[in-house]
Formats: structure tokens, C-alpha cells, sequence
């Protein structure tokens, strides 16, 4: 009678040799697997085989023998083939052959742009040699086909996440178009997870829009899905933080991060420009150091050391960093507007403009290099570009307030008051989710406050001014702004009041100093009581030694003796950021 054995079906020679490269390539056994994987190969001369000889070559880092391996006429008829000879290639800069290796576009495409369904969870190649396609666009500076071979490989596979994170990662896509592109994504190859993946996408797109959608999509995820400390989770609640100008909070959250992963490379941009604008000096220099110490291979880690430079005022140390960054990563859009930014500390404009330029040329689908030229064309007082490039911007995001509260500068510059209104009404709004210390917050009520003032809406202006001052009092421009509505007004004692103030912050400030003497010169003609007034300046007397031993009406004679001022509507600049 015949046994039936139970035991595992006999494999064969081959079979017994595949496994044995399969697990050195998996414990990173490369030579093993090298050498093995040529013997199979040898043994059977089966495409398979050469395929995973190739991709034993690849993880080895040894790009060109995987490539000879793949290149045999044989396996260039295969997709798993072309897809890997294509990324070889890459690897070694050699671009255009990639594209002629995978082709300009995607063969498998449909008209109808229906996609076969993948049922085992993994991601369609078809989407990677999308992708592939894309990043080899990308490297050749034609960024329009690499944003829609991206679009093309999510579309194709939202499971991609390369593509997608390459379209939102260097802003591709506006905020309106990131919420547009996500909603025709079929997450069905998702299977079960089709709702997880969507949340989690939503968490990665611009928090500059439909930010109710993402507090949403993040507290689902929170709750029901268990990722209240996720890193990933942290991070996108970071980003909101930072546009909010929250920088204290986003500073906490990538701190928390960081204490987990403490070389986690995404939540860097966010963590070293928080330290920058709160002036963590320290913090900053220890990072960078850091960074450059053991992570000198990483573009971000000279970004640190650059915008450690720029916080110490050290311009051209920061610009040489900045430079370093972007010529190692050339799409790193933060080192590209870093290097920019020293151009424009120096008020190197042309220089600025160029850098900034390069940025948006880069990264279509960010607000802020358009912000920046058009800050700079504003500098220069060419409002007819300043205007252009600003509006450029707001098409592109018109929910920041920084940008609304420009645009309010450009109107207010070219005299149309009304609509200097409008956009410092509307980045009023909008900076209500702003922290109120924070010089953004401060710059639009300021401005705000002098357009209502040259308006004529005295009250409303001394609103705003007031408001400022709760924030900061130690703001000698804001005083003599109010000075100068109470003048109008006709309250010379409270002008008088807020003047001296004014010059007791800033005793040399030529505005206060002439609104002082109109002051003055109007009291010397009134019959205020003068008593106040006598107080006022015997405290900036013996504070600053503006000038001794006069009284009221002496002080007004040698003040009304100076040089004439110009018209007060003039001398009055409003704050920009």
C-alpha cells in the first residue's frame, strides 16, 4: 500500500537556491545574494531569475550592472523590467535614457480613464512607471507633464503614494486643486482601508483651505483609528499651527515628534523656522549642528545651518548655506527661498527677485514666492509689479492674511483707500485664527487703524491703535499714529499725551518730533490747561534730556522755530511685514 507523505512537497534544486538569495537579500546579504542569484540564473536562464539578480544589483546600490542584466532584448519585453531598467537609469542621471527606456507616456492608458481594480493590496505598476515618468520629468525642469504623470499614477492607483506626496510636497497643485484632484480619486483598490487612506490624505493637503474638512478627518482618525500620537498626524496639526502663526504650539508639536525620531526630516522645515521666529537662538545652533554632524549627506540639514546663519544676522554665511541646500536638492523650495530671503535683508533687490522667481517657477502651486516679489517690487515703489505679482498670489491663495494685509499696503500706496479697506477687512478676518502677539496680527490693525485715519473714521481708527497697544506697548510709531488722529481731532492734550509717550520710546524719531511742535504750537494757542501738559514733559526731561529748564509755552516757541514739516498725511508710513 502507497504512503501519502504529509510533509512539505520536495522542492528542487533551483527552488532551494531561490530561497536562499531571497532571505540574503532580505538580511542584506548582498554579496550572498549576488553571488547565488548569478548561479541560478546560470542554472535555469529564466527571465524571473534575471529580474531578481537586477534587483539584487539595485538594493546593492550597483545600478549599472543591474541595468546590463535587464538590458538583453529578452527581459525588455517584460513591464517589471522596463519599470526597474527605467530607475537604474535614474540613479545614474542618465534621464532621457529612463524615458526612453519606460516611454513618454503611459501606454496602458484608457479613454474612458477606467483602471482595472487591484485586489491584493499592493500598488499597480502601471502607477509606478507613472510615477517614474513623472520624477524623470521633474529632473529635466519640465514640471507641467511631471505633474500630470503624478496625477495620472494616483489616478491610476491611489495607493501610489510617491505621486501623491510629490504633487502636495512641492506644490504642484493649489489648495483649491489639491481638494479638486482628491475628490476623483477611486479608493477602492483600498479595499477595506478605502477610508482610512482618504483621512489620511486629507490630512496632508494645504491647510491654507477647507481646514473644518481636516479637523474632521483628524479627529477620525484620532478616534477611531488610534493615531492620536502618530507622527504623521502630529505633523499636519503642525503645519495648521505654523500658517496660523502659532509658533510656540507648532513648536511643542514637532518637539514631541522629535523626541520620538529625532532625525524625523519632514517635521524639520516646520521645527527650525519656529525656533527663527521665536528666537531660539540655542536650539537652533544645536539642531543644525546636529544635522550637519550626522546627516551630512541631507539637503535639510544645511538648511538648518543657513537659517541658523540668518538668525544671527550673519547674511552671507546664511546664503552660502542656503546655496549648498539647493544645489543639492534643487527642488528643495525652503533653501530656494531662504537664499532669497538674504538678498533681500541686504535690500539686494534684483538679486532677491531672481532667487524668488526661480521658487515660484519651481513650486506653481505656493502663494508665497509671488508674495515675496511682490513685497519686493513694493520696496522698490513699483506698484504697477508689486500689484501684478501680489494678485498672482492671491489667485492662488486668498486666505492669508500676510497676503491680504500686502495687498491692503498696495492699495493704501496708491490712494485707493477703499480698497486698502477691503483687504485689511479681509486679513482682519482671516487673522482671527492668528495669534494676537504676533507681528502679522499687529501689522494689519496698525494699518488698518491709518486707513481709517485718512478716512477720516477717527474713532474706528483709534480702535485699532489701541487694540495694537494691549499687544505692544512699547510701539513709538503706534503712539505717534494716535497723536496724530487726537490731533485731528482736536484733542491736543491727549496728542500732546501720546507724543510724549512716542518720544519717550524713540527720542530721535523726526514723525513724533514734528507732530510734537503742530502740537504744541496749537496749545500754545489754545487756553487748555496747561498742567498736565507741564507734567508730561518735566517726566521726558529728566527721562531723556529732550530739553531743560522751559516751560510749556517756551517749549512750543523753540519747537515752532524748527525746520517745517511736511504735510502730516505723508510722514505717516504704514507698517509692511
Amino acid at each position: 500500500m502507497m504512503k501519502i507523505s504529509l510533509s512539505q512537497p520536495i522542492l528542487s534544486q533551483a527552488d532551494k537556491l531561490r530561497l536562499w538569495r531571497h532571505d540574503a537579500l532580505m538580511q542584506h546579504h548582498y554579496k550572498t545574494a549576488e553571488y547565488i542569484g548569478d548561479k541560478i540564473l546560470a542554472l535555469t536562464d529564466d527571465p524571473s531569475d534575471a529580474f531578481w539578480l537586477a534587483q539584487v544589483y539595485y538594493s546593492a546600490g550597483n545600478y549599472i550592472r543591474a541595468y546590463q542584466v535587464l538590458s538583453t532584448k529578452e527581459l525588455s519585453q517584460s513591464i517589471a523590467c522596463r519599470y526597474l531598467s527605467g530607475l537604474c537609469l535614474t540613479k545614474l542621471n542618465r534621464w532621457d535614457d529612463a524615458l526612453d527606456v519606460i516611454g513618454e507616456s503611459n501606454p496602458f492608458k484608457r479613454e474612458d480613464n477606467v483602471h482595472n481594480k487591484n485586489y491584493d493590496g499592493g500598488v499597480k505598476l502601471e502607477a509606478s512607471m507613472c510615477y517614474l515618468r513623472g520624477m524623470i520629468y521633474a529632473n529635466q525642469n519640465n514640471f507641467d507633464r511631471a505633474k500630470e504623470c503624478y496625477k495620472e499614477a494616483v489616478q491610476v492607483d491611489a495607493k501610489c503614494f510617491e505621486a501623491f506626496d510629490e504633487l502636495i510636497h512641492n506644490n504642484f497643485l493649489t489648495a483649491q486643486e489639491e481638494w479638486d484632484f482628491l475628490n476623483t480619486l477611486d479608493f477602492e483598490d483600498a479595499n477595506d482601508n478605502q477610508e482610512l487612506v482618504k483621512l489620511l490624505y486629507i490630512t496632508r493637503l494645504n491647510k491654507h483651505y477647507n481646514i473644518p474638512k481636516f479637523e474632521e478627518a483628524e479627529s477620525i482618525l484620532k478616534e477611531e483609528y488610534n493615531l492620536t500620537n502618530n507622527n504623521d498626524i502630529l505633523l499636519s496639526r503642525a503645519d495648521l499651527l505654523f500658517i496660523q502663526c502659532k509658533f510656540q504650539k507648532c513648536l511643542e508639536i514637532c518637539e514631541k515628534i522629535l523626541k520620538n525620531d529625532e532625525y524625523n526630516v519632514s517635521i524639520m522645515p516646520n521645527y527650525l523656522s519656529c525656533l527663527h521666529e521665536l528666537g531660539a537662538k540655542n536650539k537652533l545652533f544645536a539642531m543644525a549642528h546636529k544635522l550637519a554632524q550626522n546627516q551630512p549627506t541631507l539637503s535639510i540639514s544645511w538648511l538648518a545651518v543657513g537659517i541658523y546663519y540668518l538668525s544671527i544676522n550673519k547674511i552671507s554665511e546664511a546664503r552660502k548655506y542656503f546655496s549648498k541646500a539647493s544645489i543639492m536638492n534643487p527642488n528643495f523650495g525652503q533653501a530656494w527661498i531662504g537664499f532669497a530671503h538674504t538678498f533681500a535683508a541686504e535690500g539686494e533687490h534684483e538679486q532677491a527677485i531672481s532667487a524668488y522667481a526661480t521658487a515660484a517657477r519651481l513650486f506653481p502651486g505656493t502663494h508665497l514666492p509671488n508674495l515675496f516679489l511682490g513685497m519686493q517690487y513694493l520696496q522698490m515703489n513699483n506698484l504697477t509689479l508689486a500689484e501684478e505679482y501680489l494678485t498672482t498670489s492671491y489667485q492662488i491663495c486668498n486666505t492669508d492674511p500676510l497676503l491680504l494685509n500686502e495687498m491692503g499696503v498696495i492699495y493704501y500706496h496708491k490712494n485707493d483707500l477703499k480698497k486698502a479697506e477691503y483687504y485689511f477687512l479681509k486679513a482682519f478676518s482671516a487673522s482671527r485664527n492668528l495669534n494676537s502677539d504676533s507681528k502679522a496680527w499687529l501689522s494689519i490693525h496698525a494699518n488698518l487703524g491709518h486707513v481709517y485715519r485718512r478716512l477720516n473714521s477717527f474713532e474706528k481708527s483709534l480702535e485699532c491703535f489701541n487694540q495694537v497697544l494691549k499687544i505692544s506697548s512699547k510701539d513709538a510709531n503706534v503712539y505717534s499714529a494716535i497723536g496724530l488722529v487726537c490731533l485731528k481731532m482736536n484733542k491736543i492734550d491727549k496728542a500732546i499725551e501720546n507724543l510724549h509717550d512716542a518720544l519717550a520710546l524713540a527720542p530721535s524719531d523726526p514723525v513724533a518730533n514734528d507732530l510734537m511742535k503742530k502740537a504744541l504750537e496749537e496749545n500754545s494757542k489754545s487756553s487748555i490747561n496747561n498742567s498736565q501738559i507741564d507734567s508730561l514733559l518735566s517726566k521726558r526731561i529728566s527721562s531723556k534730556g529732550f530739553i531743560e529748564n522751559s516751560d510749556t509755552k517756551t517749549l512750543a516757541k523753540s519747537l515752532i522755530q524748527g525746520e517745517q514739516s511736511s504735510d502730516e498725511e505723508d510722514v505717516m508710513d504704514i507698517e509692511t511685514d
